[in-house]
């Protein structure tokens, strides 16, 4: 099953010189993934725990400026037929909080099954052996759907470039 990863709202295109983070947005933890600063590829960064909203801001913007990101995603959990559940009105309204915050341009971006596709990723990259234990050696789910949303995100735009 193919998914969109079109922008559901768009501020700008992504920067050739800057890095692209992605946000798999949760109420309890944040998984996220960085581009390279060309945009070509996405890589799976880190699984924060979150606390509470300032200190969740401020560690995002400590990781923008070390990283020089120029555009955040937003992954959107809209449902199977595109409209919005409250994750996705909750994920929108963090999205508008650290474009305000932040002054970053956010776009947020549909990432129906981004999960799916990470657990199947996760499957295919672990040797069967390391599955069955689980002794730490797997990315955490989280960033891997995050890394997903971005490697969907940047396919779709540097076709359009």
């Amino acid at each position: 099953m193919s998914r969109s990863a079109a922008p559901l709202s768009h501020s700008g295109t992504a920067a050739t010189c800057g890095h692209v983070l992605a946000i798999d947005y949760g109420r309890s933890r944040l998984g996220l993934a960085l581009s390279d600063p060309l945009g070509l590829t996405a890589r799976p960064l880190a699984t924060w725990r979150r606390s509470n909203r300032r200190h969740d801001l401020s560690r995002l913007r400590s990781l923008c400026r070390e990283h020089n990101v120029t555009t955040i995603l937003v992954g959107l959990p809209l449902r199977l037929d595109g409209t919005r559940g409250e994750m996705a009105e909750e994920a929108a309204r963090f999205g508008e909080r650290l474009r305000t915050e932040l002054r970053i341009p956010i776009e947020l971006v549909d990432e129906r099954l981004s999960s799916w596709d990470a657990e199947q990723t996760l499957a295919e990259s672990t040797p069967r052996k390391s599955r069955s234990r689980n002794n730490g050696s797997r990315r955490p789910l989280d960033e891997v759907a995050a890394a997903v949303i971005l490697r969907d995100y940047l396919h779709r735009t540097s076709g359009a470039a």
